[in-house]
């Protein structure tokens, strides 16, 4: 199936505090984030009109900003909002919103300080990541080519753009080599996560998964994890080396994109997804439709 390009499509995007038709939501090609990364982001779902953890996504995306310097000239409240009302506007119930911020055209240099903050909301219909016979066989992974840099080496607790270079050229290499995706290390040579999306295994009827030290602790890994243990179903957050895999009976991998999709290789290492995995895909499907996110639900920002 052909893909529509991104900059050729109808419909409106929030940009800088207005809506304007698709097509002319553009920036410079001398923009600083162009050039040197400088730019943070939000992926987010709506599910039947109810966009699930909006406030969550949004702190994330300030604090995101916050932690590359610079700081967004909106409130969290209007962020919410415009993302309510870019649904609506461009008449979606089920869709996917792309919240980002970036360091304008201002400064062209790797000092940044007269750069103008730039943000813009964008959304569109986004079915299933995988589809129904992936999902119950589970997608195939390999080895990432590169590592997760440690906390100490860059800001990896912000959903930074300049972060998802090396997960690029990683899950490129991955479809290349008839993957769905690929697993990453951190530099000490345990798991971390995939390209995009955090990863959980089965063992004894418990839940492992990486303690998120170098990574992103997402949204979706959160709500699995309270959802897990208020079904009674032990979480262990922990390091885990490659060696461990043979010890493990099921895989799956989180993510807003990915929600729970299970993994049924690792390289060679075969999963079998089962009932764990398959009650959790259940269980995270109703929990993110009873978030009811409307412009009346929102209250007004206090801090």
């Amino acid at each position: 199936m052909a893909l529509v390009p991104f900059d050729d499509r109808d419909g409106w995007i929030w940009l800088d505090g207005q809506f304007v038709p698709w097509r002319s939501a553009n920036l410079h090609v001398l923009s600083h984030a162009l050039h040197y990364g400088s730019a943070v982001f939000e992926g987010v779902r709506m599910y039947e009109g109810r966009i699930f953890e909006l406030e969550a996504h949004t702190r994330r995306l300030f604090r995101s900003a916050e932690l590359l310097d610079f700081e967004i000239p909106f409130t969290q409240s209007e962020i919410n909002r415009a993302c309510i009302e870019a649904c609506a506007r461009n008449g979606f119930s089920d869709c996917y919103l792309r919240p980002i911020a970036w360091r304008g055209a201002e400064q062209l240099s790797v000092s940044a300080l007269q750069t103008r903050t730039r943000v813009a909301i964008a959304v569109w219909e986004w079915p299933k990541y995988f589809d129904a016979e992936r999902i119950k066989q589970g997608v195939r992974l390999c080895w990432a080519k590169y590592r997760r840099p440690p906390a100490e080496a860059a800001p990896t607790s912000a959903k930074a753009a300049g972060l998802y270079m090396i997960c690029t050229v990683s899950k490129n290499a991955a479809e290349r080599a008839g993957y769905d995706d690929a697993l990453m290390l951190d530099c000490t040579g345990a798991i971390a996560e995939t390209t995009g999306a955090n990863i959980f295994f089965v063992r004894d009827g418990a839940l492992y998964t990486p303690t998120p030290d170098c990574f992103l602790d997402g949204i979706t890994r959160q709500t699995v994890i309270s959802i897990a243990r208020k079904a009674g179903i032990r979480v262990i957050e922990t390091r885990i080396e490659p060696a461990e895999l043979p010890s493990f009976s099921e895989c799956f991998i989180v993510g807003t994109a990915a929600e729970v999709t299970p993994a049924g290789e690792i390289d060679g290492f075969r999963f079998r997804p089962a009932q764990l995995t398959f009650d959790l895909i259940e269980r995270y499907g109703a929990a993110v439709r009873t978030h009811l996110h409307t412009v009346a639900d929102l209250v007004p920002e206090t801090a």
